[in-house]
């Protein structure tokens, strides 16, 4: 644990940096960053300011491109430097900082909806090897009559029509998904999948589930998050950059089984933290307010809180926060926290445990929007019942006693005001928040202005070198 909190960074100064994995060969860039399509959507929308975003290990060619697409159409080019929050999001709140008319998103996408900016998603094509991936597909799936979805990582999907030619005519029953960068108009037909910025029609007896799935690309979130979603599908995957195949094994239901301990945490937490972990994607801030609403029927105190990309150190400065929740897209809802010192749950498991209509199915739900009003897993909060009348639970992980139902307090203790309340005597108002009550009572508040008891002094010279090896502390090690 304490290595997630603090080192030595001795490793970080004497890291060797090589070149990024990913990037484009220089003489290929109009290939493979699609200048062309690029410059079409620039001239054809009349944008005269564009920010154009890059993923860490396609930054090197930045310069280039933003060159070489300002001489295509006229247009500014801004290379948006570091994401708000994760790569695979389009940072609108950057682009808008440039005053920005569109974005140009590259490299892999979750293919969250944005609300606010038009956006162009450029993939890059990464290479891959059409006829070792066909080969890997026919030896995970001898059976030529078995149903089999293809999903791919959106880096592979300008390739996947000539993978379709080739195995269609072997496979009647295989189904390959198709990208979309838009939700598709009208409601889904029967037997259609619509999720994660995928399309495929399931034609099955038994729907999805009778189907088991081929994945295009390397192990990560997106693998993940389509694993967990899909759980009672067998997996199997093919990573262009190795040439090997493998079929999963993941343990989903183990997996599960740490989401679900994780729903139980959420029910004995009596203080919520809402991580804002994007400002992006369309309905972030219903589902927060959807949120508030929820903790507040469920009886706990609830804090919004953005921090920007949530990491160990940033989230134990708040200690009296039981339990976090983190608002993402897809694929960054899914954090790891067991190097955290309060665990990070969904949306949907914080309606597993605070929601009593919602019962556990076996589905699991990673994008947030199906949980709003009108979404296909909308469940309404049941109406409140007396305290006295509730039905007490026992917690599986403290033993103690909690309610499950969604209960008003008792209005004897509602206060006339719980925002403000008078000071002293004269009748001086005062504002009243639980935080900085709590705040308050700890020994160590952070850092303080302490304005007027700091003498004045001029400015001095300051210590020269790095943290760990200043140039006035010697070379002797204690």
């Amino acid at each position: 644990m304490a290595t997630a909190f603090s080192s030595d960074g001795e490793a970080a100064l004497r890291r060797e940096l090589g070149p990024a994995a990913a990037a484009a060969p220089r003489g290929d860039l109009d290939g493979f960053y699609e200048m062309g399509r690029a410059a079409a959507f620039v001239r054809g929308g009349g944008f005269r300011k564009v920010a154009l975003q890059f993923p860490d290990e396609l930054l090197a060619d930045a310069a280039a491109v933003a060159a070489r697409m300002e001489a295509a159409t006229g247009a500014e080019m801004y290379v948006l430097g570091d994401t708000t929050y994760g790569s695979c999001c389009v940072d609108e709140v950057a682009a808008e900082h440039a005053g920005a008319e569109a974005v140009l998103h590259y490299g892999p996408a979750c293919l969250s909806p944005c609300g606010k900016l038009p956006v162009l998603h450029i993939f890059g094509q990464q290479p891959l090897d059409i006829g070792r991936c066909a080969e890997a597909f026919r030896e995970l799936y001898p059976d030529r009559q078995s149903r089999v979805v293809v999903l791919n990582d959106v880096i592979y999907a300008h390739a996947m029509g000539e993978l379709e030619q080739q195995l269609c005519p072997e496979y009647p029953n295989i189904v390959f998904s198709r990208v979309v960068c838009e939700d598709p108009p009208g409601p889904a037909l029967p037997g259609e999948v619509r999720q994660f910025g995928r399309q495929f029609l399931v034609e099955a007896p038994g729907g999805l589930q009778d189907c088991s799935m081929f994945y295009v690309g390397a192990e990560g979130l997106a693998l993940t998050s389509f694993m967990l979603t899909w759980n009672r599908c067998p997996f199997s995957s093919f990573d262009p950059a190795t040439g090997c195949s493998r079929h999963e094994t993941l343990n989903v239901n183990r997996a599960l089984m740490r989401r679900l301990y994780l729903v139980e945490r959420a029910r004995d937490a009596r203080v919520v933290g809402i991580l804002v972990g994007t400002l992006g994607v369309v309905g972030y801030l219903a589902v927060l307010q959807h949120l508030r609403e929820l903790l507040h029927r469920a009886g706990k105190r609830s804090y919004t809180l953005a921090v920007g990309k949530p990491n160990p150190a940033k989230l134990a400065n708040f200690l009296e926060v039981d339990v976090f929740v983190l608002v993402a897209c897809a694929q960054n809802s899914l954090l790891d926290s067991s190097d955290f010192y309060r665990p990070v749950v969904t949306p949907y498991e914080l309606e597993l445990a605070c929601n009593p209509a919602r019962e556990w199915t076996g589905n699991y739900l990673t994008d947030f929007r199906d949980l709003l009003p009108g979404a296909c897993a909308h469940i309404e909060l049941p109406p409140a019942i007396p305290a006295a009348e509730a039905v007490p639970d026992i917690s599986l992980i403290t033993g103690e006693l909690r309610a499950t139902q969604l209960c008003d307090p008792p209005a004897s203790q509602l206060p006339t005001s719980t925002t403000l309340a008078c000071r002293d005597q004269t009748r001086a108002l005062a504002e009243i928040s639980p935080a900085a009550s709590f705040l308050e009572s700890r020994s160590w508040r952070g850092l303080e202005q302490q304005l007027g008891q700091t003498p004045v002094s001029k400015a001095v010279q300051g210590r020269r070198g790095i943290a760990i090896a200043y140039e006035d502390e010697g070379s002797e090690q204690p």
